[in-house]
């Protein structure tokens, strides 16, 4: 009858309930995160509809500045055009509308010269007593602009200008606008990066909430076209730099929004696993426990009757017609004290020497052939005129070979052919014991190993686990099922180290 001490079911129904948990638990985490996408975005439109006023009223407030920029040339050019025609006509003609023009100028600072810069006339100008000539420090404040050069009866005349206090003051409001405006917009509240350039897109005139490095050189297109791709280009006109361009992109919060379930699922399954190898590791160190007490005890108990058989057959040795069913008493004895040592040996750290292996299968092989029925075939194939050299221990390799040879003899029903494969390279060896038996399913391919796992009615279920752990704890080697066809056979496989 099959069994198994491990029960598949209720490890199913352990990994579904994990996952139900772990999924709702992500259910809900993911709700939060969409809420809090959901809230950013908000503050992302009220500010962006709050940028879109903002630079509607500069965009207004420049075209004012502009205008009146116009108006104040245009304004200018009468002045000097009334000039003209006051210089131009007889002194009685009728030009009180032109003197009036010219006296009701209280805004814009102009200085008349001739073509030598000799002061002619002045208006809303303080100029120093004494002073007939536009020089120095005059000069250099009414040559900001350049001045309107004119003609009247062959005489040449400048007209040297400043801006008006009107002119001036609404310049400053507007600059005031101006850089409140761009601040707001690159420092804002929500942290979302923001990069104004001028209308060819290479020059950056203010940025915000974005590291230097993505806004300089090559990779300064490359940031444009992101945030063009992700939210378009305002475009805007600003005193000195017009068609200036806005681009902006969501606040690091949102993007690193995006990356959370992922990040947790990560986290998650990294905690899972921890906790899955932590739970194994307990659970190996318990059984390895258990395993190495039970051994230890084995032994202790089958010391003390082996003691009493050594002594009860050196006393029947005394009769010289026992001599011959003592030497037969003694092979057995001396099985057991192998066993003995073999229990013992579990329960310790086997010492492992270098060592010729053929030997020792050819050893272990024989004593099974020699216990086993001759319907029974052993065939070995082992290489000749050669020694292999490995660390091992004899006592548990032998214990190995035998429970992988009798699992092989019980899965042919005591009869077929027994094969073992002993073949090397640079590194390894390998050691194939192969059987006539049933074969097993793939699905059976690791199970075969675990404690308790069986196919016989009477059977432990210890011996292939058992050889596991000689091979690969204590000797660093592999065992596994290589193949296995059903009604055919199958064959197990020992990989071991040679000594470096």
């Amino acid at each position: 009858m099959k069994y198994s001490l491990k029960n598949p079911k209720l490890k199913w129904v352990f990994l579904i309930v994990g996952f139900v948990i772990i999924f709702v638990f992500f259910v809900e985490i993911n709700q939060i995160i969409v809420q809090l996408q959901q809230e950013e975005q908000k503050k992302i439109e009220l500010w962006a509809n709050a940028v879109s006023r903002k630079a509607r009223f500069v965009e207004h407030t420049t075209a004012f500045f502009n205008k009146a920029a116009q108006e104040e040339q245009l304004r200018l050019q009468q002045f000097v055009k009334a000039h003209q025609i006051i210089l131009s006509q007889p002194l009685d003609a009728e030009l009180n509308f032109y003197y009036d023009f010219i006296v009701n100028n209280k805004n814009i600072p102009v200085i008349i010269t001739d073509e030598f810069n000799n002061i002619q006339l002045s208006q809303n100008v303080d100029i120093p007593e004494g002073q007939k000539v536009l020089v120095g420090s005059l000069l250099k404040r009414f040559s900001q602009n350049p001045p309107f050069e004119y003609n009247v009866s062959g005489m040449k005349f400048k007209l040297y200008y400043s801006e008006s206090s009107v002119y001036t003051n609404l310049k400053e409001t507007l600059k005031y606008f101006t850089t409140t405006f761009l601040d707001d917009l690159v420092n804002n509240s929500v942290l979302i990066p923001v990069v104004i350039t001028d209308s060819t897109e290479s020059i950056v005139i203010a940025s915000g909430n974005i590291a230097k490095k993505d806004i300089r050189g090559d990779k300064l297109k490359n940031t444009i076209n992101e945030m063009k791709n992700e939210n378009g280009v305002w475009t805007i006109n600003l005193p000195e730099f017009p068609n200036a361009r806005i681009f902006y992109k969501h606040s690091h919060f949102i993007t690193a929004l995006q990356y959370y379930p992922m990040i947790f699922i990560l986290i998650t399954i990294f905690f899972v696993f921890l906790i899955f190898r932590l739970f194994k590791a307990m659970k190996k160190t318990e059984e390895t426990a258990l395993w190495i007490g039970m051994n230890k005890e084995t032994a202790h108990q089958l010391g003390t009757p082996i003691s009493a058989l050594v002594a009860w057959v050196e006393y029947l040795r005394l009769k010289p017609e026992n001599k011959e069913m003592c030497n037969e008493i003694t092979k057995d004895i001396n099985r057991l004290n192998m066993i003995t040592q073999r229990f013992s040996q579990i329960g310790t750290n086997p010492e492992l020497l270098p060592q010729n292996i053929i030997p020792v299968v050819q050893n272990a092989m024989a004593y099974l052939s020699s216990r086993s029925s001759k319907k029974v075939n052993f065939v070995l194939n082992l290489p000749q005129d050669t020694e292999i050299i490995l660390p091992i221990n004899q006592c548990l390799i032998e214990w190995t070979l035998e429970n992988l040879s009798k699992n092989a003899i019980d899965a042919m029903g005591g009869i077929g052919t027994l094969t073992l494969d002993l073949t090397q390279d640079s590194k390894r060896v390998f050691i194939d014991v192969s059987d006539t038996g049933k074969g097993m399913p793939k699905k059976q391919f690791k199970k075969v190993f675990e404690a308790g796992f069986t196919t016989k009615e009477r059977g432990w279920g210890m011996g292939l686990s058992l050889a596991k752990r000689i091979i690969e704890e204590y000797h660093h080697g592999k065992i596994f099922v290589k193949q296995s066809t059903i009604n055919r056979g199958t064959t197990f496989r020992i990989v071991l180290k040679k000594e470096e």
